[in-house]
Parts: C-alpha cells; sequence; structure tokens
C-alpha cells in the first residue's frame, strides 16, 4: 500500500528527531528563553558538533533583563533572541529546533503560527505543520505582490508570478494567498546571524550612490541619506540594523505598533557589540592561540577593518599568516594528529583563496563585464576581509532557487520523497528582455531579490552571507538546501563543474568549519 504524503512527512520528521538527539553534544541550558533575565558574559563559548563557538561583546558582560532583545516584546511570546541564539551564532540551527520542539511538545514561541508554521491556517501543534522550520530551519517570509516601494507605493514588475507547486498550502490559501485580498507570496528563509554587524553595515568600499552590479540607486539610511551596504537580508528589503529592527518586531514577534526611540537604540547598540565565531575544533585544537592564524576567533574579527577587499594576497579574505602550512612532527600521536587537521585548513583556505574554476551563468556576476565565463576562485566574490561576504552591494544567482540548478527532489518510483519547496513559474513580460540566462520563462523555488525590485534579471537572486560561526548553524543557503558543510562544497562543484579532488573537498569543508 503506497503510504500518504502526510504520514512519510510525520516518519520522516520522527526520524530526524531521533538522529539529531543520538549526535546532539549540546547542553538544553545553552537556550536563552524570553525574560530570562540571565546575563550575557563579556566572552562565552557554546560547543557545537565540531568545537566551540566564541560569543564576545565589546562593551563588557550585558544585562538582559528587561532590554528589548531578549524580552517578549510582541504579542506572541517570542524575543529577537528566541531567532538570534548566541549558542547558535546568534541565528539558529535545525539541531537546536527540534531540540525545542522535543522539550516543549511543539509549544515554544519559536513555532508561532505567524511564520513558523508552513501556513497560519494549518493545524498547530502538528510537526506536518511545521515541516519547513523543522526539516530546514525555514521561517515564512509572507511578502506582498506586487512589490512595494518603502514609501508604499506600488511598483509595475516586470513579470508575472504563478504558483505551480505549493506543499506549504499558503501560496494558495483564500487568507493568505496569492489570490487573497492582500495578494502575498510566501516564501521560506533561514534567519541570518545578528553579529559582526560592523562588516554587514559598512560604509567603505563597494558602497556608494549605485549598485555596482546593475547600475540602480543603492537604499540610502532614512536618519542619514548615505548609501547602505544592502548586506543585512537575503532581498537586501531592510536598508539598516533600525529598519530590520522594526520589520522584526512587526512581523516576527507581532508587535501591535513599533518599536520605540529608546527599545530600537539598545537592539541595535547590542547587535553592533556582539562577535562571533568558532574558536576551536575537535581535531585542531585551540583556533585563538596567542600568534595563532590572524583570521580566527571574535577578537580578531572585532580588531580587524571593515568592508575592505580582501580577495588578493595583500589583506587576504582569511588571513592565516602562513602560520599551519607545515606543522612539525613529534612522537605524540595526539600532537601529530592535530598538526594534521591544522595542515587541512590551511590547505582548504588555499582551496578557497587560489583554486580556479569557470564561473559561467550566474546572474549579476557575469553579467556585470567579467565574461562569461570567467576564471576565478571562491575569493572572487566572498571577498570581503575577515567575514567573505561581497565588499560591494548587491545580490547573485548562483542557482540556490532557480532551476535548474536548485535542489529538487527527485520524482520516481525509488523515492517516497516529496518536494516541501514551493514552486513559481516567473513570466518576463512582453517588452522587456528575457533574463540573458534563463530566458523568458524562469522557474523558481524563491524569486529572491525579485519580489522586491520587480525586475526579471533580479528573480532568484539573493544576497550572500557572512561565512563566520558556520559550524554553529547549519544548514546552509538561504532555502537551508544544503545541510552540511560537505553538501555546500558538493553543490559549488555540480554547480560549475569544478572537479575537486575528495582531499580538496574536505580540506575546503575544515576550513569553513573553522570560521
Amino acid at each position: 500500500m503506497i503510504k500518504s504524503h502526510s504520514t512519510l512527512l510525520a516518519l520522516s520528521l520522527s526520524a530526524a528527531f531521533v538522529a539529531a538527539a543520538s549526535l546532539s553534544t549540546k547542553s538544553t541550558a545553552s537556550w536563552w528563553s524570553p525574560g530570562q533575565g540571565t546575563p550575557l558574559p563579556e566572552f562565552a563559548t557554546y560547543d557545537n558538533e565540531q568545537g566551540q563557538l566564541g560569543v564576545l561583546n565589546t562593551s563588557g558582560q550585558l544585562d538582559t533583563k528587561g532590554h528589548p532583545f531578549f524580552e517578549a516584546i510582541g504579542t506572541n511570546g517570542r524575543a529577537c533572541v528566541t531567532c538570534h541564539q548566541p549558542s547558535d551564532a546568534m541565528s539558529l540551527s535545525v539541531r537546536t529546533i527540534r531540540e525545542r520542539w522535543t522539550a516543549t511538545g511543539g509549544k515554544d514561541p519559536l513555532f508561532a503560527a505567524v511564520d513558523g508554521m508552513n501556513c497560519p491556517s494549518l493545524p498547530p501543534g502538528d510537526p506536518r505543520s511545521h515541516s519547513q522550520l523543522l526539516d530546514r530551519g525555514l521561517f515564512r517570509v509572507a511578502l506582498p505582490w506586487p512589490p512595494l516601494r518603502a514609501d508604499g507605493t506600488r511598483i509595475d514588475p516586470e513579470f508575472t508570478i504563478e504558483v505551480v507547486r505549493d506543499p506549504g498550502g499558503c501560496n494558495m490559501d483564500p487568507r493568505y494567498g496569492l489570490n487573497s485580498a492582500t495578494p502575498t507570496i510566501s516564501v521560506y528563509r533561514r534567519p541570518r546571524p545578528v553579529a559582526n554587524t560592523k562588516y554587514t553595515t559598512h560604509q567603505n568600499f563597494g558602497v556608494g550612490p549605485f549598485i555596482g552590479k546593475n547600475g540602480m540607486p543603492s537604499a540610502t539610511d532614512p536618519e542619514t541619506g548615505k548609501p547602505t551596504s544592502m548586506n543585512l537580508m537575503s532581498d537586501a528589503r531592510a536598508a539598516t540594523l533600525a529598519v530590520q529592527a522594526q520589520d522584526a518586531a512587526s512581523t516576527h514577534l507581532q508587535l501591535a505598533g513599533t518599536l520605540s526611540a529608546a527599545q530600537t537604540a539598545r537592539i541595535t547598540a547590542f547587535e553592533r557589540q556582539v562577535y562571533i565565531a568558532q574558536v576551536a575544533r575537535r581535531d585542531a585544537g585551540s583556533l585563538v592561540e596567542p600568534d595563532g592564524p590572524p583570521a580566527f576567533g571574535p577578537r580578531n574579527l572585532a580588531a580587524d577593518d571593515a568592508g575592505v577587499l580582501g580577495n588578493n594576497t595583500t589583506r587576504y579574505v582569511f588571513p592565516l599568516a602562513g602560520k599551519w602550512t607545515h606543522l612539525p612532527r613529534t612522537g605524540d600521536e595526539t600532537e601529530n594528529a592535530r598538526s594534521a587537521s591544522r595542515e587541512s585548513i590551511a590547505r582548504g583556505h588555499d582551496v578557497f583563496m587560489f583554486r580556479t574554476f569557470w564561473i559561467r551563468d550566474s546572474m549579476h556576476l557575469n553579467s556585470v563585464g567579467l565574461g562569461n565565463p570567467v576564471k576565478r576562485t571562491c575569493a572572487t566574490c566572498h571577498g570581503m576581509h575577515m567575514t567573505g561576504m561581497d565588499t560591494a552591494n548587491g545580490w547573485m544567482d548562483i542557482g540556490t532557487t532557480n532551476l535548474p540548478w536548485a535542489t529538487e527532489v527527485p520524482l520516481n518510483p525509488w523515492t517516497e520523497a516529496r518536494p516541501q519547496m514551493p514552486l513559481f513559474r516567473v513570466t518576463c513580460k512582453p517588452g522587456v528582455r528575457p533574463h540573458p540566462f534563463l530566458g523568458r520563462v524562469i522557474y523558481t523555488q524563491d524569486p529572491g531579490r525579485g519580489l522586491i525590485s520587480g525586475l526579471c534579471n533580479d528573480v532568484g537572486t539573493i544576497v550572500m552571507e557572512q561565512f563566520r560561526g558556520l559550524a554553529a548553524r547549519a544548514p546552509y543557503f538561504s532555502n537551508g538546501s544544503a545541510a552540511t558543510l560537505r553538501e555546500l562544497a558538493d553543490f559549488y562543484d555540480r554547480r560549475y563543474n569544478i572537479g575537486y579532488s575528495e582531499q580538496e573537498k574536505q580540506d575546503l569543508v575544515n576550513f569553513l568549519g573553522a570560521l
């Protein structure tokens, strides 16, 4: 007998919970509940699967009692910290999400219907209603269609959009969907780390009045009028930390009204003082020993310069200073194993920095005068010193959400799995130039920046994210399609036909896990 989709999903979630529990290295004491009131130390460490994460508060110990980042200031019991946990690199891992489900029977405010469910109209408390969050760590992001400008006026989009597949049920829902009284498109995305914001909000190299990748005007700070980096969110819709805080409070926390000026100031001040990075690996030992590689640890992040182009041998994206290239061997097996692991990290750095491959058919990368294809390295795009973000404002499509490259569940008799991500058909209107790489009709799981700009060339484009604290916050990509760092490396290897050796992949994974 063929099992129903809902039954299969429930079984897969149960199996996932068992697997997560068996691998867990993290104490439930690391969870920060709203209103907990515990001081956040100047420096704290949290265990994760690959070692330890360090969390640094540059202004010293923080009293969280009454602090608007740590208090449930909205109506659904959540605080900012609910989705930006210190132990998860100020983001949220699937491991932690599943632990909270098990510990609270799905009743934690984390699972609030507004975005912790695939759609608010589904039965609450049923894991099938929360599958996006439980399986991939994705929250529902509801965006108006057609898109709105910052002043509330409508944009006339260059494309039409149709719902091809809607496993979560929200895009076709009569109350919440595309054909509702307030037409809305629901996409599902990972929470980004609220840390190292000196880098995500920099106003140095690459930030100017116009976006370098498409010539459009940059978003500006409503308080100062200055251009912004547009690096805060997957679709760049919030220009500053203050704007993002107001948006998150009204949507994710369901705050009645708006944040006060004092609340906004306290939230953004905290976000500017907190730095996160891995500080130890189980195989390589401490990453922050005196006179160690200057790329590692939150203290080096706090001390270094933001908005610096690092895809060169003058400033390097992640400077190792040659510290771990060739290490001596002794008669101690433990020391030798640690040295071998550190050398692997150093080789992984060189794969990231110097291993060339052909990059092709990537919007806002191959379309900006570099050529198609162009032979470059990972550091070409992930070039910001100390973070691996893009120093220039803008967004790219590497295929994580657009077909044919996006991860899709194969539909055949040999698998019972079914797609969980929505699928949209985007058609560029007559008179609009078709997408240079995907043509006039595009199939996408998430139109990305296109839902904000309404531009055909922005469909599926995503703002790249920082690389710090990766070991603490799996899964990866905006749609959680890479469950592990190895899956992330495999995606790039297939997407660009790189031809990594097994050794190169493992070294690259070890390096990324040390950041």
